[in-house]
Formats: C-alpha cells, sequence, structure tokens
C-alpha cells in the first residue's frame, strides 16, 4: 500500500503518518513538504519538496509515487491570515487540489482521495450544525473549502474520481503551532514559566465557545473514512462538545504554578458553533476517544518542549 499525504510535514500530517504507520503493516508513505525533510520530524516518511501550485511538478510525483490513498491535507489553514491576503488563500488552498485531480485523469489512474474541507464553511449559532447546514463562510479561507469541496464533488460526478471530503471542527493537540487559541495560551503559558515572558496573558475573545477534538483522533477519522467512507459523501467531523475560550485557559493554568495577569485586547463576543457527527459514526463507528483535558495537558508539554529547545 502506496499512500501520499499532501503536507505531510504539518501538524495534522505528523499525526496522521504516526498514525498509519502504526496501524497498517508495510504501508509506505510519501509526503509533500515546503522542505526536503522538516526539522523537526521524527515519523520514517518519504519526504518530496515540490510547490504544489505547479501543475508538471504534481504529475511528476504521482506519476513516480503511484499512490493508492491520497490525503490531500496541504493548505493556508489560518482563517485570519486569509483576510490580509485572501487571493494567497484561494490559490494555494484550490490550485494544488485541481492538480492533482487533473494529473489522475491525464494519468489514467484512480486513488482514493480524501479532500479535508472545514467547519469555517459553516455559519455560527446554527446548532446542530449538520451536513445539510446551508454554507455561509465568514472568511476567505472558508470560501476557500467551499470551493474545494465543490470541486470534488464534481469531479467525483463527472470523472469518477473515488473521492470523499470531510468538514473537521477544531482540533489541536501536541505540535500545533502557534495562531490558534490552545496553543497561544500554551505557549504564553509556557514562556511565562521559563521567564521568556512577562507575568500577563492577552487574549481576544474569552467567550468564544469552540467544538474541539484532539488531533489524533481527528486522525482516525481520517483513516477510517478513507477505508468505509461512501464515495461523493460529506461528513462532518466533531466532538459535539463545547470549551468556551475561558474554559480551555483555566484548564491550561490548573497544569501551571503560574497566576498571570489576563487582558482581553479586543470586544468580547458571544461566538457558538458545533457541529454533529453522527454521519460519521455511522458510517465508520468513529468516536473522540481522548479526554480534552489530556489534550491540553500534551499541547502544553509539547510547549514547554519547543520553549525548551
Amino acid at each position: 500500500m502506496r499512500v501520499l499525504i499532501t503536507g505531510a510535514g504539518g501538524f495534522v500530517g505528523k499525526h496522521l503518518s504516526r498514525h498509519l504507520l502504526e496501524n497498517q503493516p508495510g504501508i509506505e508513505i510519501h509526503g509533500t513538504s515546503l522542505e526536503s525533510t522538516p526539522y523537526d520530524s521524527d515519523v520514517p516518511v518519504i519526504y518530496h519538496k515540490v510547490d504544489l501550485r505547479d501543475a508538471e511538478t504534481v504529475q511528476s510525483l504521482i506519476e513516480k509515487v503511484r499512490p493508492d490513498h491520497i490525503y490531500h491535507l496541504a493548505a493556508q489553514s489560518s482563517p485570519s491570515a486569509s483576510f490580509a491576503d485572501p487571493w494567497d488563500t484561494i490559490e494555494n488552498n484550490v490550485r494544488p487540489q485541481v492538480n492533482i485531480f487533473q494529473t489522475c485523469l491525464a494519468l489514467k489512474v484512480k486513488p482514493r482521495i480524501l479532500i479535508i474541507s472545514s467547519a469555517e464553511i459553516y455559519p455560527e449559532k446554527e446548532l446542530p450544525i449538520d451536513e445539510d447546514t446551508q454554507f455561509r463562510p465568514v472568511s476567505p479561507y472558508g470560501v476557500s473549502k467551499v470551493s474545494q469541496e465543490m470541486l470534488g464533488l464534481q469531479y467525483y460526478e463527472k470523472h469518477e474520481l473515488p473521492i470523499v471530503r470531510v468538514r473537521p471542527f477544531n482540533h489541536t493537540g501536541p505540535g500545533q503551532r502557534e495562531g490558534f487559541i490552545a496553543p497561544d495560551f500554551a505557549m504564553k503559558i509556557a514562556k511565562i514559566e521559563a521567564g521568556q515572558q512577562t507575568n500577563v496573558i492577552e487574549v481576544r475573545n474569552l467567550k468564544a465557545q469552540l467544538d474541539f477534538t484532539d488531533v489524533r483522533d481527528v486522525v482516525r477519522a481520517y483513516a477510517l473514512l478513507m477505508e468505509k467512507g461512501m464515495l461523493g459523501e460529506v461528513y462532518n467531523l466533531a466532538s459535539g462538545k463545547i470549551y468556551r475560550a475561558k474554559e480551555i485557559l483555566d484548564i491550561l493554568l490548573n497544569y501551571s504554578h503560574i497566576h498571570p495577569e489576563i487582558v482581553p485586547t479586543a470586544n468580547q463576543r458571544d461566538s457558538l458553533k458545533t457541529g454533529s457527527a453522527e454521519r460519521l459514526r455511522r458510517a465508520t463507528g468513529w468516536e473522540p476517544t481522548i479526554p480534552f483535558e489530556q489534550t491540553l495537558l500534551d499541547l502544553l508539554n509539547d510547549c514547554r518542549q519547543r520553549v525548551q529547545r
């Protein structure tokens, strides 16, 4: 079995590679990365340094690897960053996927492909959010994910490419970079503990309510969908459990000896988005298994290690 993971050097890609290697004996994993080998990679993956926006490069890669499965994870994944440069996000998220699809048609190959969308395509405050909820993206990032989804559906229906789509809600865990709420809190705590930051934590919105899943449960769902997901179908991936931003910060602080000053830096507003993963459960039997408190402790310990390095 040959697997290609685009973005294998990223946060989710490393966890997915590790999960597949531990659970599928004899698997050969190829991964794309912006570096020849990610500097902190401890997973035995065959890395290919490629720019997925270049069609010829993508064709050369797939022709060489001839994967049975493609997990298409590579993306610009920050909604906030997409406002600063919308076209960069749309190009990085749409063009590589089209290149993969067109290459498969040109080579007359049909690997099973998992397309990673996002809950950012959904509106806030509509509960429970299932797969039939109307699209209402609130960022260029969300728009790019709608585009990826619809292209995936179109290539499945017109060209019979074996494509499955998944819409993950918020996920976190060890290895996630800053720029997202949980690692931002964890890294600030780790830096205060190490004496690298003043005893102040600035926060944007403590009232936000978020549906979180551990990244290790997320990649397990990806692998199950690759095996059991219905072609052409789309699946929410969510815990269905809500955590306020303040609750996340309080849990992390409970694992630390510090008592920082908490300083809001923006208008505090209520926001709520949680999903139903019932379709995923029916198709695969998936359930989240890692307690959120354990997720946050593992994330904090990972941030402590990064600060020490």
